[in-house]
């Protein structure tokens, strides 16, 4: 009978991880979250191990191997996979090229290589001996996951080269709309949902956990350039080489002499694109000459010597069918336009923000107009405009809400502000907010704590701050599951490690004021504990590096909150016990309070190097001064290796100032 029950119990798990599957990379808003999903996989991964012959190939229990959070590990890029910056008009692309010639003084404009962007999911792919090693998705741009098995079946990537060559190529894996329209075709006849656009559709193929489901799917790669060393002089002649050595390279591409040819290239594919296979939303425009790359540089975020030249923004029309208005964890209330369904940029659209009460005014928006809609970014939906010759007569102004929409509090619009806020700090809607910014990853990480766990603690009563997460117990947790235990106890254990986390996590968490991560860190590198923290006066904060008299002000006013006090108390009394921020041992505890300016082209993004030292108690500025206690140089560091100099500062480089943070 045990069995019995334990057989019928392993079959629904089965069928709850195969949907789960499906839903993860079809479905708008997946029907568990990771932390669920791991609980189930586990539960039937131990009914499969006490009964051995229940497993199988295809059981979720065999595919995954938990308590894995991922199903591909990790692997971190020798060369950072950097984004390009944007454009969005030749005008856009005209200042571009003059910002180059400012850094090539005496030169001529040089040529140019102008291709195709392919709207899919940028690869790294690793050749040792001309053999295929890795296969390594963009991730974070510094860390990706190794899709090696997956990639493998792309049909046209190489998996041995004619020549026995160590290199790592950059291209992107996409589908073409003839295989797109033919997965969904298939997927509809076995009674499966369709997936909304094909680059989305691509990043889940490649990250499915079957690698022989992906070999049937039919992947398509596009190469776009080398990391590392360059084997060429130019880009057009890598590209030609790449080509000779098997890889697929855009026959699209062109070589352009000149800007103007740049900009012809790119609005003829304008209003072509839709005659392609697949689906662009740009031009990507590199200099063709690789010795430049060295003297143009890098930002922290992109190379200077390329850029993305995207098509102008698709746009539709649609009508405004009422304002909703939400409530942030500031007490902020901002309209969100609720829209007739409209398909925008490969998904449907029915709700885009109206940012506040000027927006609405500058537009002239009424409820029932019919209003023209645009992806800012092509990522966030936003209301541009109006078209008031198709109003019919029944459009009604947009009032502003007489109340909070959650806690029914009038809502204070203060002198010189555009927004409406909710000024009562116990507002359910607040709590809400400020609950999922506490546990976020850049708080106080709590990550088994996800937004439907907390709306569902939320409904039953058992919480309403983010002090009460202490306070639950195991079964608590484990009531919100009937299949709970494992999950609740996840929760449990992330909930009680969070107590000991950084002070300057805890500060960020708290969600004070014009109190971000860095300003969180300043005040827990200068202020050491909370308690000192909470006695400063105003003239203390004040004298504190980069805290102003206006963010001084807000902190004062938190940590004399009585509401705000009442809830970090019992934080505390419940076990919390935020760390000092340590800025290490030996060296590195010494460049605590240092001043360094970052310069060159660096390994990693100079975001990383910044975050990096920052951690260690530096003061990270923009100029050379002599108060300036270190440069760090990457190549071509420019006039700030003069200025350095000038003034006997310190130049190291960065395997230097690694040995500096004691990260040898």
């Amino acid at each position: 009978m045990a069995q019995s029950s334990e057989r019928k119990q392993w079959e629904q798990l089965r069928h709850q991880a195969r949907r789960a599957l499906v839903d993860y990379y079809t479905a708008p808003a997946p029907g568990l979250d990771d932390a669920a999903y791991d609980a189930l996989v586990a539960e039937l991964a131990r009914l499969e191990r006490k009964h051995p012959a229940w497993s199988g190939w295809d059981s979720p229990g065999t595919r995954v191997a938990p308590p894995a959070l991922q199903p591909f590990p990790t692997r971190r890029h020798a060369t950072p996979m950097l984004s390009l910056a944007n454009l969005y008009s030749v005008a856009e692309l005209e200042d571009w090229e003059q910002s180059l010639l400012r850094l090539l003084p005496d030169r001529p404009p040089p040529a140019y290589v102008a291709e195709l962007k392919v709207d899919g999911l940028a690869i790294a792919l690793a050749y040792e001996d001309g053999r295929l090693v890795s296969a390594v998705t963009r991730g974070d741009g510094q860390t990706g996951e190794d899709v090696t098995p997956n990639a493998k079946t792309i049909p046209n990537l190489p998996h041995r080269l004619k020549t026995a060559l160590r290199l790592e190529v950059r291209g992107e894996v996409y589908y073409t709309l003839t295989a797109f329209t033919e997965l969904n075709a298939e997927r509809e006849r076995a009674g499966e949902p369709a997936f909304k656009n094909p680059r989305n559709a691509a990043a889940g193929t490649l990250r499915m956990l079957d690698s022989g489901a992906v070999g049937q799917r039919r992947l398509d790669l596009v190469v776009y350039g080398l990391a590392g060393a360059a084997r060429k002089k130019t880009h057009s002649a890598t590209l030609e080489w790449l080509g000779e050595l098997g890889f697929p390279v855009s026959p699209e591409r062109r070589r352009c002499k000149t800007l103007q040819d740049v900009a012809a290239y790119y609005g003829r594919w304008g209003k072509t694109r839709d005659t392609l296979d697949y689906h662009i939303d740009g031009v990507v425009v590199k200099v063709d000459d690789l010795a430049l790359y060295d003297t143009l540089g890098m930002t922290a975020k992109s190379p200077r010597w390329a850029a993305a030249l995207k098509f102008e923004a698709e746009q539709v029309t649609t009508r405004l069918r009422d304002v909703i208005w939400q409530v942030g964890r500031t007490g902020v209330l901002t309209p969100v336009a609720d829209l007739e369904p409209v398909q925008l940029g490969g998904t449907t659209v029915s709700r885009a923000t109206l940012h506040n009460l000027d927006q609405i005014e500058r537009l002239g928006l009424k409820v029932g107009d019919a209003v023209y809609l645009v992806k800012g970014g092509e990522i966030i939906p936003k209301v541009i405009g109006v078209d008031t010759s198709a109003r019919r007569g029944r459009e009604r102004p947009i009032v502003p809400p007489a109340q909070c929409p959650s806690c029914k509090a009038p809502p204070l619009r203060r002198e010189g502000e555009v927004d409406l806020t909710c000024v009562n700090p116990l507002c359910p809607a607040q709590q809400a907010e400020r609950i999922r910014h506490f546990v976020s990853r850049r708080a106080m990480d709590i990550d088994s704590v996800g937004e439907k766990i907390i709306e569902e603690l939320l409904s039953r009563g058992l919480i309403g701050s983010y002090a009460d997460l202490y306070a639950l117990t195991f079964d608590q947790v484990a009531s919100l599951k009937k299949e709970g235990k494992v999950f609740a106890q996840k929760i449990v254990d992330a909930i009680d490690a969070s107590k000991t986390r950084p002070l300057d996590r805890l500060l960020h968490g708290l969600g004070i004021p014009l109190v971000g991560e860095r300003t969180a860190r300043v005040l827990a590198r200068h202020f050491k504990t909370l308690d000192v923290l909470r006695e400063a006066a105003v003239e203390e904060l004040e004298n504190v590096n980069e805290i102003g008299s206006i963010t001084a002000e807000a902190i004062h006013g938190f940590f004399r909150d009585r509401d705000q006090m009442a809830l970090l108390q019992r934080a505390l009394k419940l076990g919390v016990d935020p760390q000092p921020l340590e800025a290490g041992g030996g060296e590195a505890a010494a460049l605590a309070g240092k001043t360094v300016v970052i310069t060159g082209t660096l390994s990693e993004p100079r975001g990383v190097w910044k975050d990096r030292l920052e951690r260690a108690g530096v003061t990270v500025t923009g100029s050379v001064s002599k108060k300036t206690d270190y440069l760090l140089a990457g190549e071509s560091p420019g006039s700030k290796l003069d200025a350095a100099q000038e003034h006997g500062v310190r130049v190291v480089t960065e395997q230097e100032m690694t040995r500096l943070l004691g990260r040898n």
